[in-house]
C-alpha cells in the first residue's frame, strides 16, 4: 500500500460505512475495510485500490490479529471509523429475545469499544490518530429499541470517556449520530412498503431523509485536521429530527414560513 493516510472503516462494505469510505477516498486515503462479509469488503475496497479484512469485532482476540495484521501489511493506522453494526425489530421487551439482546450489544456495544482499544493502543505509541464512531439519535432520545438504542448511547459514552482518556497521548475520539439515512436496507424496507416515509420525516425540521453521504462528509471532517480541537464530541446528522421531535407536542412542526 502506497504512503499517504491509512484509514480503517469497520463496516465499511455497505452502508453507512461505505459512504464515509467514499469520502475519505476522496480526500486521498489509503482505505482499509474490515466486515464480516468479507467478498462485499473487497468489492467496495477494490474501488479505491484499498484492502479488505473479515473480522468479528465483538472477538477481540479476532480484532487484536485483525488490527496487527492492517499494521504489518498497510502500515501505521491514523484513522478508525467504527461503522460495523446491527439493527433490531421494535419488539416489546417482553418479546425481545435475549439472545436478540445480547448480539446488538455485542457488534454494537463491545465491537465498538474492542476496536477502539485494539487501535488506539497503536495510535498511543505514535502520539496521533483521530477515531470517529458511528452512533445514533436512538443513543439520544427514547425509543422501542431496547438493545439498539441502549447500545447506541453507550457508543457515545464510550467516545466521552476514552476522548478524555487518549486525549493527552494526542488521540481524539468523536462520534456521528445518525438520523433516518436512506441506506440500501431502508431503501429497500421503503420499497416493500415495511416502512413510511412520510412516518420518518414528519418530525424532521429539513424534512426529509438523510443521505449516507451526508454522514461519511461529517466523518471525514472528524477525522481530518481541520477538527483538530475537537475531541469528545458527538454531533447528529439527523434533518433536524432531534429539534423536531418536541414540537408534536403543539400539533407539530409548522409549514414553510414565507
Amino acid at each position: 500500500m502506497s504512503k499517504g493516510r491509512i484509514s480503517v472503516v469497520t463496516g465499511g462494505a455497505s452502508g453507512i460505512g461505505a459512504a464515509c469510505v467514499r469520502e475519505l477516498a476522496a480526500a486521498g486515503d489509503q482505505i482499509v475495510i474490515v466486515d464480516r462479509d468479507l467478498a462485499k469488503a473487497q468489492g467496495v475496497a477494490a474501488e479505491f485500490g484499498g484492502r479488505a479484512y473479515a473480522v468479528d469485532v465483538g472477538d477481540e482476540k479476532d480484532v487484536e490479529a485483525c488490527a496487527a495484521t492492517i499494521e504489518r501489511e498497510c502500515g501505521p493506522v491514523d484513522v478508525l471509523v467504527n461503522s460495523a453494526g446491527i439493527i433490531q425489530v421494535p419488539l416489546r421487551p417482553h418479546d425481545l429475545q435475549m439472545t436478540a439482546w445480547d448480539d446488538v450489544v455485542r457488534v454494537d456495544q463491545r465491537g465498538t469499544y474492542v476496536a477502539c482499544v485494539a487501535f488506539a493502543k497503536r495510535m498511543i505509541a505514535r502520539k496521533h490518530g483521530s477515531i470517529v464512531n458511528i452512533a445514533s439519535i436512538a443513543g439520544m432520545r427514547s425509543m422501542p429499541l431496547h438493545a439498539y438504542a441502549p447500545a447506541k448511547a453507550a457508543v457515545i459514552a464510550i467516545t466521552e470517556c476514552l476522548a478524555a482518556e487518549w486525549g493527552p497521548s494526542g488521540i481524539r475520539v468523536n462520534a456521528v449520530s445518525p438520523g433516518y439515512t436512506l441506506t440500501p436496507a431502508l431503501k429497500n424496507a421503503i420499497d416493500k412498503g415495511e416502512r413510511d416515509v412520510s412516518a420518518l420525516t414528519a418530525n424532521a425540521a429539513l424534512r426529509r431523509l438523510v443521505d449516507p453521504a451526508e454522514i461519511g462528509r461529517v466523518v471525514a471532517f472528524l477525522a481530518s485536521d481541520a477538527a483538530s480541537a475537537m475531541t469528545g464530541a458527538n454531533i447528529p446528522v439527523d434533518c433536524g429530527w432531534l429539534v423536531g421531535t418536541s414540537w408534536s407536542t403543539y400539533g407539530g412542526l409548522r409549514e414553510a414560513n414565507g
